[in-house]
C-alpha cells in the first residue's frame, strides 16, 4: 500500500502562466483528495532551465490559490517529503539513476547532436514509424566508458528499453492502455547539464512523496510505459493512473493562444469570477450524470468522481463561460457584488478621485447593484452598460434622437422638469405618477414622455426602467440633466 490515504500532486513547469489546461488537472487533482479525505500536493518540476524565468513560480501559486486551490503539502508550505522543487532534488535523481545504471536499466550515452540528428534523418529517409536511438552507447566496453567519463566529454544517461516487450496498465478514464517497447525509446533520464528529464523526476518523486495516483493530461500517456518501466526497474508500486482528454478550440484543434486567451491570469484580468472559471473548468471533461451546470466549490468536491471524466477532447465553449460567469453574478447578494464594484470603479481612472471623495455611497451603489443585476455578465458592465449612474452623459444617441425627439418634446419635458422639481421626499411611484399626469396634460401616451426622459437622462435607449433610473439619480440630477439635454438636443 502507497500510503494510508488517497495522495495527489499537481506538477507543473513553471512557464510563466498557469495555463486553462493546467488549472483543469490541479482542479481534478484537487477534488479527488478532498473529496476522498485525500491530499493535494503541490511540486514545481523546474528541470527545465530553458524554460525557467523569474517570478514564474510565485506567479503559478498564486493563480491557485485565486482559484481556491489551496495544497497540503508544497513551496511554502513544507511536508515531511520536500523540497517540493526539482531543482533542489539533484542529489535524489543522481542516486537513482546511478542504481539503474548498475542494475543495466540504464546507460550513459556519449553521442554528439550530430551523431544523433544524423540518426534521426537516416530513419526518417527510411520512412521508420518514429526516430528513436539505436543503443549504440550500450554497447561499449566498461573501461572504455570510464575512460570517457574521465575525459570530460558531455554525458547523458538513457533507459535501457528492452524489444519485444508488452506493457499493459489500467487507466481511470481509458480503461486498458498496451503498449509495444518497440514504440518506446531509449528515453533520457539525465541531461548532459546534469539534471533529470521530467520522466526520471517525476517517477523518483512520485515514489518518495507516496503519490497514490497520478491524474494528468492525455499528452502524457505516450510517456506511461517508461514510467511503468522505471517503476518496475525499481520495484515499486506504481500509482494508479487517469489521463484527461485534451482541451479543445472549437474547430477541434487542441486549444492555444492563437485563438484565444489560455492563462488563468488573463481570465482573471477581464474579470471573469473565479468560482465561475473553476465552474466552467471543472465541466471540461467530467459531469455528475444530471443536468447540474451551476457549481460552487463545495458541491464540485461532494459531486466529483474520477470515473466520471469523459475520454474525448472538450470543446473551450467561451459563450458558456460567458454564461456561468453571468449566472454566479447573479447568485451573488448585492452586498457581495458591493465590494467588487467598488474595485471597478477605484482602478477606473476616471471615477476613482469621486469614490476617494465619497461620491458615491452604498446605499447608491446598492441601488445601481438592483437595477443592474439582471442585466449584466460582468461587474465591469455595471460601469459600461450603465456609465450615466457614474456621470452625465456627454452625448445623446442618435437613433434614439431620431426616433423619440419630436418640435414637442422640449415643450413637454419643460413641463416634466416643473412637476418634478416640486415634488417633497418622492419616491419611484411619485415619479410615475407625475410623468403619466404631464402625459395626460398634453393628451399623450406616457410613452411619448417616456423615452425622451431616458434619452435626456442616460444619453441611451436602453436600460432598466425609467423610473427605476429616475429614482436612483435622485430629483436634482434629473432636473439638471433634463435642462442639459433641452440646450443641446435639438
Amino acid at each position: 500500500m502507497i500510503n494510508e490515504i488517497p495522495k495527489v500532486r499537481f506538477a507543473p513547469s513553471p512557464t510563466g502562466y498557469l495555463h486553462v489546461g493546467g488549472l483543469r488537472t490541479a482542479l481534478y487533482n484537487y477534488l479527488y483528495a478532498k473529496h476522498n479525505n485525500g491530499q493535494f500536493i503541490l511540486r514545481i518540476e523546474d528541470t527545465d532551465r530553458n524554460r525557467w524565468f523569474e517570478g514564474a513560480v510565485e506567479n503559478l501559486i498564486e493563480s491557485l490559490k485565486w482559484c481556491g486551490l489551496e495544497y497540503d503539502e508544497g513551496p511554502g508550505k513544507e511536508g515531511k517529503y520536500g523540497p517540493y522543487l526539482q531543482s533542489q532534488r539533484l542529489d535524489v535523481y543522481n542516486k537513482y539513476s546511478e542504481e539503474l545504471i548498475a542494475n543495466g536499466h540504464a546507460y550513459y550515452c556519449f553521442c554528439s547532436p550530430e551523431r544523433l540528428d544524423a540518426l534521426k534523418k537516416e530513419q526518417h529517409k527510411q520512412k521508420l514509424p518514429q526516430a528513436k536511438y539505436d543503443k549504440h552507447c550500450m554497447h561499449l566496453r566498461k573501461e572504455d566508458i570510464e575512460k570517457i567519463l574521465a575525459s570530460g566529454i558531455p554525458k547523458v544517461v538513457r533507459l535501457n528499453v528492452e524489444p519485444d516487450q508488452k506493457i499493459i496498465f489500467e487507466d481511470i478514464v481509458r480503461g486498458n492502455v498496451e503498449f509495444n517497447t518497440n514504440n518506446v525509446d531509449d528515453q533520457v533520464l539525465i541531461k548532459s547539464d546534469g539534471y533529470p528529464t521530467y520522466h526520471l523526476a517525476n517517477v523518483v518523486d512520485d515514489h518518495l512523496m507516496k503519490i497514490t495516483h497520478v491524474i494528468r493530461g492525455e499528452e502524457w500517456l505516450s510517456s506511461t510505459p517508461k514510467h511503468i518501466l522505471l517503476y518496475d526497474f525499481f520495484n515499486w508500486e506504481k500509482p494508479v493512473f487517469a489521463h484527461l482528454p485534451l482541451l479543445l478550440n472549437p474547430d477541434r484543434s487542441k486549444l492555444s493562444k492563437r485563438q484565444g486567451d489560455v492563462a488563468v491570469e488573463d481570465y482573471r484580468a477581464k474579470g471573469y469570477f473565479k468560482d465561475a472559471l473553476v465552474n466552467f473548468v471543472a465541466l471540461l471533461g467530467w459531469n455528475a450524470g444530471d443536468n447540474v451546470e451551476f457549481y460552487k466549490m463545495n458541491e464540485l468536491i461532494e459531486k466529483f468522481s474520477i470515473e466520471r471524466v469523459n475520454k474525448s477532447g472538450a470543446v473551450f465553449d467561451i459563450e458558456k463561460l460567458n454564461w456561468l460567469n453571468a449566472e454566479h453574478l447573479r447568485k451573488m447578494t448585492d452586498e457581495q457584488l458591493l465590494s467588487s464594484l467598488k474595485n471597478e470603479i477605484h482602478n477606473n481612472p476616471e471615477l476613482s478621485p469621486v469614490l476617494k471623495n465619497q461620491g458615491y455611497s452604498d446605499a447608491y451603489l446598492l441601488n445601481i447593484i438592483s437595477a443592474m443585476k439582471e442585466r449584466v455578465s460582468f461587474i465591469k458592465e455595471f460601469l459600461t452598460k450603465s456609465p450615466y449612474f457614474f456621470k452625465a452623459p456627454a452625448e445623446y444617441e442618435e437613433t434614439a434622437k431620431q426616433k423619440n425627439w419630436t418640435q414637442e418634446t422640449p415643450e413637454q419635458l419643460k413641463k416634466l422638469r416643473d412637476a418634478f422639481s416640486v415634488l417633497t421626499g418622492p419616491a419611484k411611484e411619485d415619479y410615475e405618477n407625475t410623468l403619466k399626469q404631464v402625459a395626460a396634460d398634453f393628451n399623450i401616451g406616457a410613452g411619448k414622455l417616456i423615452h425622451p426622459l431616458r434619452l435626456a437622462i442616460s444619453g441611451m435607449s436602453a436600460g432598466p426602467g425609467v423610473y427605476e433610473i429616475v429614482n436612483i439619480l435622485g430629483k436634482e440630477e434629473v432636473i439638471k440633466r433634463i435642462d442639459t439635454a433641452l440646450k443641446i438636443i435639438k
